[in-house]
């Protein structure tokens, strides 16, 4: 009999963990439950279809069903998850038509995702008032864009800044209302958020750091945000404060969490529940520079889990090292980078910290089109090793963060970077490259 394999959970790392269960054996049964009405789309592509840079939710649609029928992977859409039975190996769940079914399983993959964290605030649940999670939540945040004047983004985190320059490109005015001192405070220390807190402002976008949202206003429909003493007019409000891992359905099947919150896997993706493997934005991961557990809920680190723990599930063997939270994002004309720690994460991690930064050109500077760009390294300082870099850029940002994610993974000091072989050409690159040369400035600070 052919070993079944059951995912719950259609997103990024169901989609890859189904895939690679698939390209692991030829013979396993695959079943992917998803609750949502359409298979696997990039969440991250929300805030750029609200913006226009993207034609339409259509085109975010990683594949289309028939490719589940070609990889012989059997896709349940509208299906949700009501109970999981680690003893017996089933899970019930409730198909489109409101009826219960049953699934047995061999091994299970949890990938439940996570949920937006929408606050108690007073009047958040008024009509134009929206998390952005998923296409039913960007759709209808579209269709209030259209004819909105004002908005109002609580939380500017990436998901709140992108949503923001979506809006903007819109014809809306936006305000951003943050409770913390900066934006980005995850990725960005305090200095480099300041710069990008400039070009955000220069676009238009009020910026309200330190700053809670009381209430939201209006009688039905929304009609302005109070906060920080003042009223902020808004025809429409994005929730955009964060998302909390999805592991009730983990919990009541026995797996335990860990101290983040989210679903304890080993190196191997397995929970503490025989059978039962688990990745995405609802597990918990380790940090390649602390060892320490975190939440990181990116995309990049779902589809990785969701590789080995559908290779695992079908009976081979793959190991997940951890994360180093590596991200990039553009807003407006500006792209921002982050991997590893930041300064203050760092120090409180109990690290002592050299720190370089550097800023630069992205081109030779006499060729036309060159832009500026701010590297940030930040350095253990016994060691000198690289633990953490960001950087603020006209262009070029995203390779840069790869290359030092590398260079922390494999241990590289500052001494090593500044001697790094770089290229150049005009075009794309000056003589000297900003991390050589913030390598360099933070080895005169040692």
């Amino acid at each position: 009999m052919a070993k079944r394999v059951v995912v719950i959970g259609g997103g990024a790392a169901g989609l890859d963990a189904a895939l690679n269960a698939r390209r692991t054996s030829r013979e396993v049964e695959v079943k992917v439950l998803n609750a949502e009405d359409k298979p696997a789309y990039s969440r991250c592509a929300l805030p750029f279809v609200i913006g226009g840079d993207i034609e339409g939710f259509d085109h975010i649609i990683i594949y289309k069903s028939e490719f589940y029928k070609m990889m012989k992977i059997d896709l349940h859409l509208k299906t949700t998850v009501t109970e999981i039975d680690p003893s017996a190996k089933v899970v019930k769940a409730l198909g489109p038509d409101g009826k219960e079914e049953t699934f047995e399983y061999d091994s299970l993959i949890l990938t439940t995702g996570a949920r937006a964290v929408v606050p108690p605030i007073k009047g958040y649940d008024k009509k134009g008032v929206y998390p952005l999670r998923t296409i039913s939540d960007a759709s209808a945040i579209l269709e209030e864009a259209l004819k909105a004047k004002s908005a109002v983004v609580i939380g500017a985190g990436l998901v709140g800044l992108e949503a923001a320059e979506g809006l903007v490109k819109r014809g809306v005015k936006v305000t951003v209302i943050e409770a913390l001192h900066q934006v980005l405070r995850p990725i960005l220390d305090e200095d480099m958020a300041k710069l990008l807190q400039t070009k955000i402002s220069a676009h238009g976008v009020k910026l309200m750091l330190n700053t809670k949202a009381d209430e939201i206003l209006g009688d039905d429909h929304v009609k302005a945000v109070a906060a920080g003493g003042e009223q902020v007019d808004a025809d429409l409000v994005v929730m955009a404060i964060g998302v909390r891992a999805n592991t009730d359905l983990a919990v009541k099947a026995g797996c335990k969490l860990g101290v983040t919150g989210g679903i304890k896997v080993d190196a191997r993706m397995k929970t503490t529940v025989e059978d039962i493997y688990a990745a995405g934005d609802c597990v918990e991961s380790v940090h390649l520079v602390t060892m320490q557990p975190v939440l990181c809920q990116l995309g990049t680190t779902a589809v990785k889990q969701g590789k080995v723990a559908g290779i695992n599930a079908a009976g081979g063997y793959a190991t997940f090292p951890g994360v180093l939270g590596s991200a990039v994002s553009k807003l407006f004309d500006v792209e921002v980078g982050f991997t590893g720690l930041t300064e203050w994460q760092a120090r409180q991690a109990g690290m002592e910290v050299v720190v370089g930064s550097i800023p630069w050109k992205t081109r030779a500077e006499y060729y036309p089109g060159a832009k500026d760009i701010r590297v940030k390294l930040i350095f253990e300082k016994a060691s000198m090793k690289l633990i953490g870099a960001q950087i603020l850029g006209g262009e070029g940002v995203a390779p840069r963060v790869d290359a030092l994610s590398l260079a922390i993974q494999k241990g590289m000091t500052a001494y090593e970077l500044a001697k790094a072989d770089t290229c150049y050409t005009p075009p794309l690159a000056d003589t000297w490259s900003a991390i050589t040369l913030a390598a360099e400035a933070a080895l005169k600070k040692a």
